[in-house]
């Protein structure tokens, strides 16, 4: 096989929704966020190992996504549509019986006169100016939106991942100020959130990242292998360089190994020169430049010739590899490329 293996760790992400349950307090209901394909590792069997855990409300980003979960789960566990009613969403959501967060007015209008009694939520905006209902907007339609009865108000923490950050207790206010009084369920935290304690947990809490094993979730179980496939080895002698741009010259006799694996994978160019593979617990360091299907990795100190090795596994986290591309977790998780073939790992219920 010329593509990655990414091994899935079903039980991992399962514990996982469950430590952080247990964080979000007794009388707090924990969803599931999964969105981008269940954050790029597989909505169906991600979402059904989350039902199985006990998840019985579930977060998509459009409603063409909460189309692929409610194929996956049928009919009874609730699926919120982060971006709302959108035009070309009405028979979606009736047919499938989602339940979109209204985002605006237009949002709002649209739902009530072509789904009236149909359920949804509303997003409102308490700083991250990013979706949601603003506190004036709010103030002048919630006399009537209360009333119709939403299953959630729900708003979301911009700097969560940092604790410290005096936005949080801001938006903290602000949601209190624009919630308080009406009687309603209440969802304002994601994985930073449920971190940061229960005062900003309410009703819900919605854990995303965390789930799949990515920061700021620091107890969190890693739930992924991504092995690579060793294409050819070849011997470099000194003063010759390897791949685009020969941007990688020998220093000495060295063994070169070009493994199956590129920017079309979703392994950025930022990594190049700069990040490890494994093969066990011995890192051998990614030489040259990234391409589109192929990096080069010097395995000259290994004792023998890999047929595989591991870009992500235990010994380097989703985080790690992020952190020498210059970038986030969240943005190599749901980069994963559609050539690798996954498998999934779980115990027999």
């Amino acid at each position: 096989m010329a593509t990655g293996t990414l091994t899935i760790d079903l039980d991992a992400i399962a514990a996982n929704w469950r430590a952080l349950d247990r964080l979000s307090g007794s009388g707090v209901q924990t969803a599931a966020v999964v969105k981008a394909d269940a954050y790029g590792l597989g909505v169906t069997r991600v979402t059904r190992a989350l039902a199985n855990a006990g998840a019985r409300r579930f977060f998509v980003a459009e409603a063409e996504e909460g189309a692929l979960v409610r194929q996956a789960l049928g009919p009874g566990p609730q699926i919120l549509v982060l971006s709302g009613h959108m035009s070309g969403d009405t028979e979606m959501i009736h047919d499938l019986d989602l339940t979109p967060m209204l985002n605006s007015l237009e949002q709002i209008t649209r739902h009530l006169e072509a789904l009236p009694g149909h359920a949804f939520g509303v997003q409102l905006d308490t700083g991250m100016n990013r979706l949601g209902v603003e506190m004036l907007e709010w103030q002048a339609v919630a006399p009537i939106l209360v009333e119709a009865g939403p299953e959630l108000l729900l708003s979301h923490l911009a700097c969560a991942d940092d604790p410290d950050h005096p936005v949080n207790a801001a938006q903290l206010k602000a949601f209190h100020d624009m919630t308080d009084g009406t009687g309603l369920p209440r969802s304002l935290a994601a994985t930073g959130g449920i971190l940061l304690g229960p005062r900003y947990h309410f009703d819900l809490t919605r854990p995303g990242v965390g789930l799949y094993g990515g920061l700021p979730f620091e107890a969190a179980l890693p739930t992924l292998t991504l092995s690579l496939p060793v294409v050819q080895t070849r011997e470099v002698a000194p003063g010759e360089a390897v791949g685009y741009g020969c941007a990688w010259v020998a220093e000495r006799p060295s063994i070169i190994a070009t493994v199956a694996g590129g920017y079309a994978d979703g392994l950025p160019r930022t990594l190049s020169g700069k990040a490890r593979l494994w093969d066990g617990d011995t890192p051998c360091p990614l030489v040259g430049r990234v391409s589109m299907d192929l990096v080069t990795v010097d395995i000259t100190d290994l004792a023998e010739l890999p047929r595989s090795l591991d870009i992500l596994g235990p010994n380097q986290g989703i985080d790690a590899l992020a952190a020498d591309a210059g970038t986030i977790g969240y943005e190599l998780l749901t980069g994963l490329g559609p050539r690798y073939t996954r498998r999934y790992q779980e115990r027999p219920a």
